[in-house]
């Protein structure tokens, strides 16, 4: 396959899986040849993390949608011609598609959806998902059939193409050995969480289900954002501070998931296929969470997870203490959900799908070009 030029924007100043999913993929392309360049905020996260995963990172200031932003996207995308433009939010979804049209339409722009919020339906967004973008990626089928059917959007220029984990390195450990590492305690059951602190993940619910299971139960949540403070209210509110283990953003999530008995992803809105979803069933563990998003392609009740309704915290608790009670059940429906994680969710197979679309885009403006 010829060397692609791709560069991706990013106006969030966040950090979560949308984030994540950027990164790993640009890494991905890299690895496989291609020149990848990140456009976005100098005060984004992701600027400060993507030298660590080794992607090339540029500062504009696309955080918002403004004049200032767009030209100078329409400055940098002049002077630095690309094969493929790959926009994750709406900010620079809006701002790239205004750009290449005010440059001529040099470069194909695909949009990535990947989270499962409403998307406005009116005719300036449908110009930016219709005729601003040539392609749109969705990270889970659940969202792709929200496009076509409440939106309207011509399902053949939508893809879903969910992210994907590498099941080489995440994978069953010693958990004595990770809560050792860890200085977590070897006699509790220990439920966790990985995910960014946002209302919609569910830690609210999960805190308040861990009131209605026994005290040897205890709670790490891995991951930190903007209802940290919340969590922490609720907690000592409830008198669970001896119980629940807040350990914060972490650059390795793979040793606190090895450390654990139960994962649980209590989400109610905004997924598209979790990644710390699947790198929990990868490792090995039984799964407690709901439907919310694309959630369904990972988790069929009693088959490779345990399904609940969202923001019920009795029917989230019966779930957990389920799991942690039925050892033949637990060992069940881990094996069966890495099993289908390994053949389903696969990085190197992300990156395959990926390619696929960007190199089917390139091909077909080819003999325009010559």
């Amino acid at each position: 396959m010829k060397r692609l030029r791709i560069v991706h924007t990013e106006a969030s100043l966040g950090w979560g899986g949308q984030e994540i999913r950027i990164l790993s993929e640009s890494r991905g392309m890299i690895e496989r040849g291609h020149a990848v360049t990140l456009l976005c905020p100098a005060e984004a996260r992701i600027y400060a993390e993507a030298p660590n995963w080794s992607v090339p990172v540029v500062a504009l200031p696309i955080g918002r949608k403004s004049i200032r932003g767009l030209r100078a996207l329409i400055d940098w995308l002049r002077e630095n011609p690309c094969d493929i433009v790959n926009t994750h939010s709406s900010t620079d979804a809006w701002l790239a598609a205004l750009a290449m049209f005010t440059l001529g339409r040099p470069a194909p722009i695909v949009r990535t959806r990947h989270i499962s919020a409403p998307v406005p339906k009116n005719p300036a967004t449908r110009w930016v998902y219709e005729k601003g973008a040539q392609r749109i990626v969705t990270t889970g089928e659940a969202l792709k059939r929200q496009l076509v059917q409440v939106n309207g959007f011509d399902v053949e220029r939508i893809e879903s193409i969910p992210t994907g984990v590498d099941a080489e390195r995440f994978v069953p450990g010693d958990r004595a050995a990770a809560r050792a590492r860890l200085g977590l305690p070897q006699d509790a059951k220990l439920v966790g969480i990985v995910a960014t602190l946002r209302s919609w993940k569910g830690h609210r619910t999960l805190i308040e289900a861990l009131t209605q299971m026994p005290p040897e139960v205890e709670l790490v949540i891995v991951g930190d954002g903007p209802m940290r403070n919340v969590l922490d209210e609720q907690v000592a509110a409830l008198g669970l501070g001896a119980r629940v283990r807040f350990a914060g953003n972490q650059a390795d999530v793979l040793p606190w998931l090895q450390a654990l008995d139960v994962f649980a992803l209590p989400s109610y809105a905004n997924e598209g296929v979790p990644q710390a979803l699947v790198q929990a069933m990868l490792v090995g563990l039984p799964c407690v969470t709901t439907t919310t998003g694309s959630i369904a392609e990972l988790a069929t009740h009693e088959a490779t997870a345990l399904v609940v309704p969202a923001q019920d915290p009795a029917a989230l608790a019966k779930a957990i203490e389920r799991l942690l009670g039925d050892r033949p059940l637990s060992q069940g429906l881990a094996k069966a959900a890495r099993a289908h994680c390994a053949a389903r969710f696969s990085y190197a197979g992300m990156l395959d799908r990926m390619e696929a679309v960007y190199a089917a885009l390139v091909d077909a403006r080819a003999p325009a070009a010559s």
